[in-house]
Order: structure tokens, then sequence, then C-alpha cells
């Protein structure tokens, strides 16, 4: 295998940071393709906690080159400050092992501001926005109005700047917020371009594209989940960009003949930040004990996430929308301790059975999950090297899941540090295995 794609199979939250870090190792590089500082993903290496918005996980791996691609909308101030970051703890040595497209989109100040005074605005039920700045940037692309990373180094950028500072302002004197300076915004982007012009990529795409034809591994990172899909999520409480396998082809200027698998990531259970349906959101005792045990906040937000048992119709789903071909399954320990664990096998509407969840987009708020019972295990598992190790009830768990799903968990995340993962699998003795000294002693089966 030489190009592959992890997403998200659910709302986002999944723990792409930790599997993707876990996969680089063994890759030539990973491409973030869309999304922007909206994204959180958590590393944790050897019980140091490390938080990425924009930069690719695999960047706590000195020989892994990161790349920053068109499809990504990105904060040229939050980048400098993860780049920073990074650095102070003894990473990203080499400026060359981060790239940035000049295609890439700009997130301004002005589109924060935008961002949160829309959303003070709405009346009724909020989208739930991170305040970000991610969906104006995203209608600036759409409109054509958009700066990219390239006009950071324009000697056009003020004229762009200006032009694009006319409509803003209107906008924000309509929201009531203060209008912003062309100078002080051009002052900040000429300090900031100098800070990540030893970034700059001009070829991305045919960078990619030869590094594949040439045999080295190349991991595509998502960002949010296939739940919250622009075109096929839970519109309209979704992000602004698309969250499936083939945004990783758009968004990178790669052939889909290119790639050779994608890998989806869900939670043993379900989580979801911000607004929206959630079928099998628990308001009890359980729901708040998931939230507990998991340690469930938004990496980005730090809200609150909303906890639920597993949801097999939206899974389904997301595996048939977002063309996943393998399952990667985390937070399997978090349900230890469970006397019972459920899962929800189909919905119910007035009476009738649905098992097919695009059906169900206007019903959505008002299904009710049916559910399957299984026995839990009482239990510690984070030590777990293997399958075969794991309590026979979660082997139960696991093997339900995939036959209900058609397809198989090839890596199971039984703790949040890196090395406590089971892989399954001859791709992942290939892409990890051989790294013990970093990954520690795992098991394949």
């Amino acid at each position: 295998m030489s190009a592959f794609i992890v997403i998200g199979a659910q709302w986002g939250d999944e723990g792409k940071g930790k599997l993707v870090d876990a996969m680089a190792n063994q890759c030539h590089a990973v491409v973030r393709f869309q999304g922007g500082a909206n994204a959180g993903h958590t590393l944790i290496v050897d019980g140091k906690k490390t938080v990425l918005h924009l930069i690719p996980s695999g960047v706590l791996h000195a020989h892994v080159t990161c790349l920053i691609s068109n499809g990504v909308t990105l904060d040229p101030f939050e980048m400098v400050s993860e780049i920073q970051g990074l650095k102070q703890n003894g990473y990203l040595k080499n400026d060359s092992q981060l790239m940035i497209s000049d295609g890439a989109l700009l997130v301004l100040p002005y589109h924060r501001e935008l961002d949160k005074a829309r959303e003070a605005q709405t009346t009724g039920t909020k989208i739930g926005t991170t305040g970000r700045g991610i969906g104006p940037s995203y209608e600036d692309r759409a409109s054509r109005k958009a700066l990219l990373f390239r006009d950071l180094f324009s000697p056009n950028l003020k004229d762009k700047l200006s032009q694009a500072l006319k409509e803003k302002n209107i906008l924000l004197a309509h929201y009531g917020q203060e209008t912003m300076g062309l100078e002080e915004i051009y002052d900040q982007l000429l300090d900031v371009a100098q800070k990540l012009k030893a970034h700059r990529c001009e070829n991305m795409s045919s960078l990619i594209n030869g590094w594949i034809r040439s045999g080295k591994k190349v991991l595509f990172e998502g960002a949010q989940g296939v739940l919250l899909d622009n075109l096929h999520g839970t519109f309209p409480f979704v992000t602004s960009s698309s969250t499936g396998a083939a945004a990783a082809c758009l968004g990178s200027g790669v052939s889909p003949r290119m790639i050779d698998g994608v890998y989806g990531i869900t939670k043993a259970y379900c989580t979801r930040v911000g607004q929206g349906p959630f079928p099998t959101e628990l308001h009890d005792d359980i729901g708040e004990e998931l939230q507990k045990r998991g340690h469930e906040f938004g990496a980005t937000t730090g809200r609150r996430r909303r906890c639920g048992w597993l949801d097999l119709v939206a899974l389904r789903y997301a595996i048939d929308v977002g063309g996943i071909d393998q399952l990667i399954l985390t937070k399997l320990d978090v349900l230890s301790h469970f006397d019972e664990i459920q899962v929800c096998t189909h919905y119910e509407v007035n009476g009738q059975r649905l098992q097919d969840f695009s059906l169900i987009s206007e019903q959505v708020f008002n299904v009710k999950p049916i559910y399957k019972t299984f026995k839990g295990w009482q239990e510690d598992i984070t030590g777990c090297l293997s399958f075969s190790e794991l309590p026979k009830a979660a082997q139960t768990y696991i093997r339900y899941i995939e036959d209900q799903v058609g397809c198989r968990a090839t890596v199971i995340s039984v703790g949040p540090d890196r090395e406590q993962t089971i892989y399954q699998g001859e791709i992942f003795h290939k892409l990890v295995i051989q790294s013990a000294n970093i990954l520690g002693e795992i098991a394949v089966n």
C-alpha cells in the first residue's frame, strides 16, 4: 500500500490524531486535506499531551513530511502559534518537515469576527460553530473572493485585502460589530508571512503524486467526521467542508485511482459536540459516566461532548458515504466496567422500522433508537496487546459490530497512549510493527 486515507466515521472527535500519529511512523508524508483550526487532534506520547489544530498528526515523527493542501482553510496566526508550540517542545526542528500549499485558503481576522457575530445573532437553535472563521472563509472560496496562502507573498496583498475588507466591514456593521482597519491587518500579515515563508510549497499536488508513483507511503488525514460532511451530513448542523474520502483527492489534487485504502475511525460508543441531531444520546447517569470515563471535552472548544451508545445505522451510512474499507475502533477501554453495553441496531419512526440513515434526515430529531444489549466486561483492557487477550465479552461486541456494518476492525485502541493499540491484518504489519522502538511491543493477529 502506498496511499491511504484516514477519516472520522462519526461526528468527529473519534481519536484520529492518535492513530494517524501511530500509523505515520512508517510513512513518508501525512497530508491534511480539508477543514481548518476548528479541528483538534489530541496526541498522547509517553504521557505527554499535544493538541494540534492545523498541522498533520505525523509531525511528532521527525522523518515524516507534513503537508497542508489546497482543501484546507488556514489561519496563519494559529499556524504560527502551533509551530512555535511544537518547537518549544522539541519537535519540528527542520522547517522543511512542514509544507503549506500556495493554494491553501486563508482564514483572516474578519472571518473570525463574522463567524462569531452570526452565531450570536442566530435565534432559536444555533449551529454550534467554533467561531474560528471556517465557514466565512470557505464562502469566500466559493464566491472567488478568497485570499490564498500565496497572496501573503504577493506585492498585491494590500490591494486584495482592501477589496475584501470593503464587503466584510459592511457585514460586520450589519451585525452591530466594529469595522476593521486595513493597515492593522496588513501589517499583521506581513509579519506572519515572514514567519511562514520557509514552509511555502508551490507544487504540492505534483509532489504528492510523484511520491505515490515512486512507492513512498502517503497518509491522508481527515478532520471532523463523515456525519458532519457539508453535502451528506446532518445539515445544517455540519462543518463547512466535505469530510469523506473523496475530499482527500479533491483537496490534495490526487486521483482516486492512486488511493489503496480508506480507514474510518469510530469510537466504541458515540459522541457529538455542539448542536444537531444525535439519536442515541443519553441524558442519564450512563451518559454522564461515558463522558467522565472518556474525558469527553472538545479539543478545540473545550465544550462537553454529548455521549451515547454506538449507532450502527449512522455508522453504516458513514461507511457508504465515506468510502470506508476498514474500521479503526477507538476508546474500547472506556466501556470497561459497565455491566451492560447497548448498541443501536435500527430506528423506529411512527411505528415504522428504519435502517437507512439517509431516509430520516427530516425526522432524525424524533427517531426512537432500538437497542441490542451486550454483557459488559469487568476488567482493565489497557494492557491488552492482541485481540485474543481481550475479554470474551469485548470480543463478542467487536465481532457483532463488524458483522453488522460489513467492515473489519483492523485497529483497536484500548487506551490513550500510542502503544495502547491492537493491530490486526498484514497491512498494519507493514506500516507499523517494524517500529517497536517507538510504538512499543504490539501484536498482530
